[in-house]
């Protein structure tokens, strides 16, 4: 399985902002740190607001920050949002299959894709953010 940029950059931001919950971070900011590009993040960022994961103001003293405890916040609910597709295969989307009806193959990957969901489901952004001081430094975030 492999998830988009887009969830990347989506876990990437949560755990940010959950590295600094008593202040708002500029999308600027979270693209410097990570280098990545402002326009992606922006987008991001819209979609982290509407499934509720982020609030977001604008003008002085504006920023980003999470809307919820990152404890409150697994990473199974953001790939489920921010993925436009978990279907692994054709199948699992409803495409036509010659051996559907003897097929295990089908059954397997949905195990699997229960197994790999499941793991995200027991993971919080808090539990990524850790250890604080080891990626405060590495995103060059002032302690």
């Amino acid at each position: 399985m492999r998830l988009t940029t887009l969830t990347d950059y989506s876990l990437r931001m949560l755990i940010y902002l959950a590295l600094q919950p008593d202040r708002r971070a500029t999308i600027g900011e979270v693209a410097k740190a990570y280098g990545i590009s402002e326009n992606h993040l922006m987008k991001v960022a819209h979609l982290l607001g509407q499934a509720g994961h982020v609030s977001t103001s604008r003008g002085r003293g504006g920023g980003l920050a999470l809307a919820r405890p990152a404890s409150e916040i697994t990473a199974g609910d953001v790939v489920r949002r921010i993925e436009p597709d978990l279907a692994l295969v054709p199948c699992f989307a409803g495409g036509d299959c010659a051996i559907l009806p003897a097929c295990r193959l089908k059954h397997a990957l949905h195990a699997a894709r229960a197994a790999f969901l499941a793991v995200l489901d027991g993971t919080t952004i808090q539990d990524l953010a850790q250890p604080q001081g080891t990626l405060r430094e590495a995103l060059g975030i002032a302690a």
